[in-house]
């Protein structure tokens, strides 16, 4: 029971907090949406992320082949690999681009963000780790911090509306963050008060301690440890 608690914090607690995150904001967005890299479109609580969207003119998912996790045969799903040109066809191709803890797994991270903000006529909303164990068998290559975040958005033209991080003990810590085109267009909307601003005041408002309550004193680590061993 220990060891299935140990697991939820790493894995479930960041899921469902980035989840609720999303429901703050989804509602607000209309249009076309896409989901990239979706797998099956599943938030991990017996929901689809299609039904955050509820004021989606039409919702999209892609995925990179059936052999890695990847096109499952849904409505509207189609073929895309992040780390290629993005296809004409797709470039401002959506109003909303959805990318849920993906671009740790590619090596070619940079290529990859841009083809996000790429696809989109404004809107990108991203979830990355910035402290995570390392997982997968399909390749795990980076964490991210508030600034990479709010950098990746600005090389590419856009701005960075909002971003919170997890604060749980124990658990991984994920960043939720929302890049614009027209971020004047979401200021009565999108005020960034359950996060930390980079318009001027970022750095004042920044938690340097981001990650503080997922890493133990180093006396009450080893206990936990030892914990982990015998259980």
């Amino acid at each position: 029971m220990f060891k299935g608690f140990l697991i939820d914090r790493k894995y479930r607690l960041p899921r469902i907090w980035s989840n609720n995150e999303l429901k703050k904001f989804s509602h607000l967005f209309a249009g076309d949406v896409v989901n990239v890299s979706g797998w099956k479109d599943k938030d991990k609580e017996g929901n689809s992320y299609s039904g955050y969207f509820v004021n989606a003119n039409n919702y999209y998912i892609s995925n990179y082949k059936s052999e890695a996790r990847g096109l499952q045969g849904f409505k509207n799903e189609f073929y895309l690999d992040l780390t290629q040109d993005l296809d004409e066809k797709y470039a401002g191709r959506f109003d909303v681009v959805f990318n849920h803890t993906t671009l740790e797994h590619i090596y070619d991270v940079r290529k990859a963000f841009k083809n996000l903000c790429l696809m989109s006529r404004d809107i990108v909303i991203i979830v990355v780790p910035f402290m995570q164990q390392m997982h997968s068998g399909y390749g795990d290559y980076w964490r991210f911090t508030p600034l990479t975040v709010r950098n990746l958005f600005e090389d590419n033209g856009m701005k960075l509306l909002y971003l919170n991080f997890n604060n749980h003990k124990h658990a991984s810590v994920y960043i939720f963050a929302i890049g614009s085109r027209e971020p004047e267009k979401w200021q009565a909307l999108i005020n960034n008060e359950f996060g930390y601003k980079c318009e001027g005041i970022f750095l004042d408002k920044f938690e340097s301690y981001i990650g503080c309550r997922a890493i133990t004193n180093s006396w009450l680590s080893d206990i936990f440890q030892a914990l982990r061993r015998i259980i």
